[in-house]
């Protein structure tokens, strides 16, 4: 950034040099300018990089165009292609937006957007692109990404550039057919509308392939981004206990694709927008049309250009005002429209329960009161939309008959030809257009504000979990030089900061086989989670073996979608074990009648009974072989002789894994060498206590 920071300096001073010498005020002001610019693209390189990279086209087109501009005046332009010589109103327009990017970068709600677009374009990890006709290459995603933007943007103002030709067209076209000037009429046709014409429509076509090309690259490194951060260190499952972020499931597929739309819908066509206002308002700025304040003398220049920027900024504040609800009504009916979808994805999950508890009425009831509360929002949505459309689409028909209004009085009076009337009247649309951005896009700028915050609130659930286990305060993990785990003077808490487990000093691991007993609700499974490490809520410190592998089973399996030899294998690949190991697997925990099945897809969740899943899961254990194999009430679902038998594959298959459970029935105090009882305290916690020494069989 400095080395072109510097470039812009130079040629600003060059501009005012040469401005003194010829008294050119627009070579004076483009040097001035100039000046403003490359302190702002200094200091660019302390912004984010998503607005730096606008930095840097903005700079880079001012040291480009400013050149031009002064080799034109200076006479080493060539003759030939004089036509194309920029004027100093074009590097001032490109250095006001350099200016721009800048100030703007310091507005809280721009630095949000920054901070969530950035990292896809700093990102450093290799991808394959493919570009006709070089094929396919290696390069950064980052990289790729950032070049896309800046020819996207530069090809936008190329095609602000074509319609300013057009406007010429359109004006010399339509004296044509005043003056009746065939020839005329018909090389403007033939020659510069056509041609002009096709190179637009082949550049729209071009932007629509990068565009898209950018916008799905960018979408999938946000998506997988987010749900790498929910899913690192159990962070899902901290947020989910915290409450922190509803609906984690929309924030990482619907609130990702609507960021990557709408600020992309918003940054170019805002650019475009920018450019067209100042290119077209140069022309309004020139049209000989000036107006006298009534009683005076005083004429004022610019008069139609004055006219549609009042005109616009006040539309622009009308529709502010009246469309202001619209942003937290967006945010609400995102939250319950995700309510309502989270509410059929439980229902599914649940439905072997739901059907033997014939709660279909009662679950008919709540879907219904969820989409009461969709219903009641959308109404408020509607007659927010319903006031801000009224008064725009009142603006925008009133839009078409404004400039001729302003204009035909200085028409039937010979002052201007139709040819420039009309150009006018183009030009003022396009101006009013341009700064009626936000006017036409407010229902949209709401949404995309209740992306935003949903993204960000959702950043804060994830960081905030994240710190929960960080630092000197809360409850943290530590490794140990023995084999054993200890747990002392330590306070596990529910997510609302209450205490529930208090442990003065509990070492498991002298036996190999330890159970844990205690009436319901006394923190047994809180204790368990604590010491596998997803459990942030607490102070003191759980240590551990220096890398012991555990496994937790909780009563409950999880069984992801897909084959059932996925299910078995889970967490690992699927392909982690051999066929012949993954049956023997199966033929200890009396799964075999499920042996020829092991590539069969589906919902084996609802497929298998609730004693089949907890056998299936003791098989993972049995595959992976783990250090401590944490059982919480994993065989609850299995009648007595059943469990004693999953118990003793265990002992058999598994004689180097450490074993700790939790169960309420009295036969697993026989199948185990010592006993932890939760022992109620008197400010209602509990304390695990080794209460009993079965065997020494450690």
């Amino acid at each position: 950034m400095r080395p072109l920071s510097f470039a812009v300096a130079a040629l600003a001073l060059v501009a005012l040099v040469v401005g003194q010498q010829s008294s050119s005020a627009g070579t004076i002001g483009m040097g001035v300018v100039g000046v403003l610019l490359a302190l702002a693209t200094f200091r660019a390189q302390t912004i984010a990089t998503f607005l730096r990279i606008f930095s840097v086209i903005f700079a880079v087109e001012y040291v480009l165009t400013g050149s031009a501009a002064l080799l034109g005046q200076a006479g080493y332009w060539p003759a030939g292609l004089r036509a194309l010589i920029p004027p100093p109103s074009l590097p001032i327009t490109i250095g006001v937006f350099g200016i721009i990017v800048y100030a703007i970068s310091f507005v809280p709600a721009i630095q949000r957007i920054a901070r969530l677009a950035s990292p896809f374009f700093e990102e450093t990890e290799a991808t394959t692109a493919k570009l006709w006709p070089i094929g396919p290459f290696s390069i950064a995603t980052g990289r790729l990404g950032v070049l896309l933007l800046v020819f996207l943007v530069v090809l936008n103002q190329v095609q602000v550039g074509i319609s300013l030709r057009l406007s010429f067209f359109n004006r010399d076209f339509y004296n044509a057919i005043q003056e009746k000037d065939a020839a005329s009429f018909w090389y403007q046709l033939i020659y510069v509308f056509s041609v002009w014409a096709a190179i637009f429509i082949v550049s729209n076509l071009i932007e629509i392939f990068a565009n898209y090309t950018l916008l799905i690259r960018w979408r999938r490194y946000m998506a997988e981004s987010f749900s790498r951060l929910w899913l690192r260190d159990a962070n899902h499952y901290r947020v989910a206990l915290a409450g922190s972020a509803d609906n984690p499931d929309q924030r990482i597929a619907e609130d990702t694709r609507a960021f990557v739309n709408q600020t992309y819908n918003f940054a170019l066509p805002l650019l475009t927008q920018i450019s067209t206002l100042v290119s077209f308002s140069i022309i309004l700025w020139s049209i000989p049309v000036a107006s006298v304040v009534p009683g005076t003398d005083i004429s004022i220049p610019g008069f139609i250009f004055w006219m549609a920027l009042i005109y616009s900024i006040v539309a622009t504040w009308i529709a502010h005002m009246i469309g202001k609800p619209l942003i937290t009504l967006e945010f609400e009916q995102e939250r319950r429209e995700a309510n309502f979808r989270f509410a059929l994805a439980r229902l599914r999950e649940y439905s072997e329960q739901i059907a033997l508890m014939r709660g279909e009425h009662s679950e008919q009831r709540h879907l219904s009161a969820r989409f009461g509360d969709i219903v009641e929002n959308f109404y408020r949505l509607v007659w927010a939309r319903l006031r801000l459309g009224t008064f725009t689409y009142s603006f925008n028909q009133a839009n078409v008959v404004v400039p001729y209004i302003l204009l035909a009085p200085h028409y039937f009076s010979g002052r201007i030809t139709l040819g420039i009337m009309t150009q006018v009247a183009g030009a003022f649309d396009r101006v009013q257009t341009a700064m009626s951005f936000f006017i036409d896009r407010y229902q949209a700028i709401a949404s995309y504000i209740a992306s935003i915050n949903r993204l960000t609130s959702f950043e804060a659930a994830i960081a905030q979990a994240q710190a929960a286990t960080a630092g000197e305060a809360g409850l943290r993990r530590a490794t140990g030089a023995d084999g054993d785990v200890h747990v002392g003077a330590t306070t596990l808490t529910l997510p609302n900061g209450a205490p529930i487990v208090r442990v003065e000093s509990l070492d498991l691991g002298a036996a190999r086989r330890t159970l844990v007993v205690g009436p319901s609700g006394s923190g047994k499974s809180t204790l368990f989670r604590a010491i596998s490490g997803i459990w942030p809520f607490g102070e003191g410190q759980v240590g551990i073996p220096a890398k012991a592998e555990i496994m937790l089973l909780p009563q409950r399996p999880y069984l992801p979608q897909g084959t059932l030899r996925s299910a078995l294998a889970y967490p690992a690949e699927a392909d982690a074990y051999d066929d012949e190991t993954i049956r023997q697997a199966m033929d200890q925990v009396r799964l075999g009648h499920l042996r020829d099945r092991l590539d069969e897809v589906d919902l084996w969740g609802q497929r298998l009974s609730g004693g089949e899943q907890q056998r299936l899961a003791v098989a993972r254990a049995l595959l992976a072989k783990p250090d401590w194999l944490f059982l919480d009430e994993a065989t609850a679902s299995l009648d007595e002789k059943l469990e004693g038998e999953i118990y003793a594959t265990i002992d058999e298959a598994l004689p180097n894994t450490r074993v700790v459970s939790i169960g309420h029935r009295s036969t697993l105090r026989e199948m185990h060498d010592a006993v932890v009882t939760m022992e109620p305290n008197a400010d209602g916690t509990f304390t695990p206590r080794m209460t009993a020494k079965v065997s020494e069989k450690a």
